[in-house]
């Protein structure tokens, strides 16, 4: 089956410290393992305005890191028995690479690794709301916000805190809680949802707007702690002084104070930044021999270096058998409805609406949802 595919396409890009949608961009080329899809919805995330922001991609580089579609091609060595021509698609995307300028989810085409990549056995429809609440994946709108949350809570849960990847175990495979600072952003959505079904620890305790709570602990939370409240971090003090597992949602210098003064106080202690954020970030006062500060880059599951502003991330091949291994493990969960893609915000102009997707990102409009753009 052979499927038209034009030259050049549109996409938004980098281009003098905005994002611009352009016309006539290359087609990109797939490397081994890739398969191209027509991509019918896009999902914003905070590193997409970062790497603008923090001159982290280069001009002219393709935004983008959630992408859903359709695939049209497959690439070098894809064994047509796993993915065909027509199959529907998402997954992870690193938009505005140094390494692959050329590819990113905010365009009308895109390549995906097929080994990262989560694949829909039924038809994936436009839903056509402005609003969805949190549901079974079924919808383009609703498989555009998994890849990035979903895989990256996979990992935080697996290859950070060495869970296994046991569905529904009868007893916990902690012995104490679990702290997760953010929890109504999308990765936090997908940690308690993970956490709870992997039955991980003792307590889901999250730390959120109270306005989400009814949502949070639909998806397993045990208990939510208001991050408005002044004392915040005293009641979980007063409570929990034994919290060896914390994960940082929102990842900002404030919050990785917050989260450090919740750790067990005398017990080890791992925090998981998803940022890069590192002890030298902790106030020296605050500084304790019992906590380590861990972090997660899902730039890293690519299985090469990754040249990242002034930096340039190892390989980290574990990451990236972790990251297969999960997805493979919880595809089919999602295929039948026990993992539900997060509330979402639906923009109905294409890829003309990603610049201000990426400005209401930055801008804190998106509490408890995720926004998508739709190409149809």
């Amino acid at each position: 089956m052979q499927v038209a595919i034009p030259e050049t396409m549109k996409a938004v890009v980098i281009e003098d410290g905005k994002a611009v949608v352009k016309e006539g961009i290359p087609i990109p080329e797939l490397e081994e393992g890739f398969v191209l899809i027509k991509t019918l919805a896009v999902a914003g995330n905070p590193t997409d305005w970062a790497h603008i922001d923090y001159k982290v991609g280069p001009q002219g580089s393709i935004l983008g890191c959630d992408a859903a579609g359709q695939i049209v091609k497959l690439g070098p060595a894809v064994d047509p028995k796993d993915f065909s021509i027509g199959d529907y698609i998402y997954g992870f995307i690193h938009g505005s690479s140094v390494r692959f300028p050329s590819n990113g989810a905010f365009a009308e085409y895109s390549a995906i690794s097929t080994v990262v990549a989560y694949k829909s056995p039924n038809e994936l429809k436009f839903l056509g709301e402005d609003v969805l609440p949190a549901g079974p994946v079924r919808s383009l709108e609703g498989a555009a916000t998994i890849p990035v949350s979903l895989t990256t809570a996979g990992l935080v849960l697996t290859y950070n805190l060495g869970l296994d990847l046991k569905w529904e175990p009868s007893t916990p495979q902690r012995k104490g809680p679990i702290l997760l600072w953010g929890g109504a952003t999308a990765v936090g959505q997908s940690l308690i949802q993970l956490a709870n079904k992997l039955n991980g620890f003792t307590k889901i305790i999250v730390v959120a707007s109270r306005k989400h709570e009814k949502l949070l602990k639909e998806y397993g939370a045990d208990e939510l702690f208001d991050y408005h409240d002044i004392d915040v971090v005293e009641q979980i003090k007063h409570k929990y002084n034994n919290i060896s597992y914390l994960v940082d949602c929102v990842a900002n210098q404030n919050t990785l104070q917050q989260v450090y003064k919740c750790a067990a106080d005398k017990q080890d202690a791992t925090i998981v930044e998803l940022k890069n954020l590192t002890e030298e970030n902790v106030k020296k006062e605050n500084r304790r021999q019992n906590v380590t500060i861990d972090i997660i880059r899902l730039y890293s599951i690519g299985g090469h270096e990754v040249p990242f502003g002034n930096i340039t991330l190892p390989a980290d091949s574990e990451a990236r058998k972790a990251a297969i291994k999960f997805i493979k493990f919880i595809n089919p969960k999602i295929n039948d409805g026990q993992i539900r893609h997060i509330p979402v915000r639906v923009y109905k102009n294409g890829l003309c609406d990603v610049p201000h997707i990426l400005k209401d990102i930055k801008y804190g409009k998106n509490s408890g949802e995720k926004l998508v753009a739709v190409l149809n």
